[in-house]
């Protein structure tokens, strides 16, 4: 937004507040480049689930619990006593205090009713939900509270979102501190109408090539289901990470140093060889990281495979077959670099479009659109083409695309 656009919405009130009016440049960026023409897929998309907690925490399954979670509250010294991360203080997006009191649809639930608005002024057509406070569940210190807000949370979003609105898909979160319970997370769910995946949070200390998840990758695996991996901060978790004495810091290396760290373990433990269908996709980590890995890993290998014998391949070799997420978008002033990633991801076929939205370092669709370097058939297979054939979803317009379609006759 330009600096009057700012001025505008600085003070606007809870109850001026409207995600349809905030996002009006973005419609008009969808209106210019008519998203219309081809289905959008953002693969990333973010609801904030804590406003509706009252109704999740009636899903915890054990009464003791689900007492505790109703008079303790949430974060600070409530249920999962976790610190914040800082991601409302600052930024160009309005998020918590404004949408909080957005004026809603009668017999709409709510989070379906703002979700629809920033698609549809987006250009959206499916989005992959995933939670915001609950990212931070792998460092809750009681392991049971992990599970039980994960059945919960995964319960109300299949009965509550997904089975009322067929444009919101979901990977369902993975609570994998408990090895068995995530293992049931997919058994349980695994069919509901909605859920295209599963989702490990990144973002922990736990050694996810372990033998004790086998059982559970084997799952995903043979439901021709994505494994996602989504990125997080380790600030305040990670003692390396805790010499950040910045925000600005932690979020610059702490998304791209999970990713890192388990891409780096998944691969020298052979993973995709002892799981050869399972497909991946690595989140909110931006791409920078990607070439790095695989010329620090390729050049390793080339001096110690002995030690990484389930490998057959280069370590870069798998990357290439992995997906990625495009946000955030990094070295936009720098096209040569941008471009040279891409080429190294096979990002026509392995990258996949998303906003983020609504955390204040959002992409919108133009971020991939406007790229000079990339033909039409990239942008289309990016935008939405390979989270189609990465989630196996069928083809769809929004409603606002399909009237616009008919307009212009």
């Amino acid at each position: 937004m330009d600096t009057i656009d700012r001025e505008k919405f600085r003070d606007v009130s809870a109850e001026e507040f409207d995600t349809r009016t905030y996002l009006a440049r973005a419609n008009e960026q969808a209106i210019q480049r008519r998203y219309e023409d081809f289905p959008i897929v953002d693969v990333d998309g973010h609801h904030l689930e804590i406003a509706s907690y009252a109704q999740i925490i009636d899903y915890i399954e054990d009464p003791v619990m689900r007492a505790q979670a109703k008079y303790q509250g949430y974060g600070g010294g409530g249920l999962t006593t976790q610190t914040g991360s800082y991601q409302d203080l600052t930024g160009r997006v309005t998020r918590q205090d404004g949408r909080r009191k957005e004026a809603l649809e009668p017999n709409v639930h709510r989070d379906i009713t703002l979700t629809r608005r920033w698609m549809d002024a987006i250009g959206i057509d499916v989005v992959c939900l995933f939670p915001t406070p609950m990212l931070g569940l792998p460092f809750t210190p009681r392991p049971e509270v992990e599970v039980a807000l994960a059945r919960a949370y995964n319960r109300w979003l299949c009965e509550k979102i997904l089975a009322e609105e067929p444009r919101i898909r979901a990977s369902l979160y993975l609570p994998m501190n408990d090895p068995e319970a995530a293992y049931q997370v997919v058994q349980d769910f695994g069919e509901t109408k909605g859920v295209v995946g599963f989702t490990v949070i990144s973002a922990q200390l736990k050694p996810l090539y372990d033998n004790v998840f086998v059982k559970t990758y084997a799952a995903v695996e043979e439901r021709g289901m994505p494994l996602v991996f989504h990125a997080g901060l380790f600030w305040g978790r990670d003692k390396s990470m805790n010499l950040c004495n910045r925000f600005m810091a932690a979020h610059a290396l702490g998304f791209s140093w999970s990713s890192i760290l388990h891409m780096t373990n998944w691969l020298c433990n052979g993973m995709p060889e002892r799981f050869p269908k399972l497909k991946t996709i690595w989140v909110e980590s931006g791409l920078a990281w990607i070439p790095f890995v695989m010329q620090r890993l390729d050049n390793e290998w080339m001096m110690r495979s002995s030690e990484v014998p389930l490998l057959k391949r280069k370590p870069s070799d798998y990357m290439r077959e992995m997906f990625y997420s495009s946000q955030p978008m990094e070295m936009v002033h720098n096209r040569e670099a941008l471009e040279l990633t891409f080429k190294m991801i096979n990002a026509e076929t392995q990258l996949c479009y998303s906003s983020d939205y609504p955390h204040w370092d959002m992409d919108l669709p133009s971020t991939i659109y406007d790229l000079p370097f990339l033909g039409e058939t990239a942008k289309r297979n990016i935008l939405g083409g390979n989270a189609r054939r990465l989630f196996n979803l069928d083809p769809v317009l929004s409603d606002v695309k399909t009237r616009r379609l008919a307009e212009r006759g």
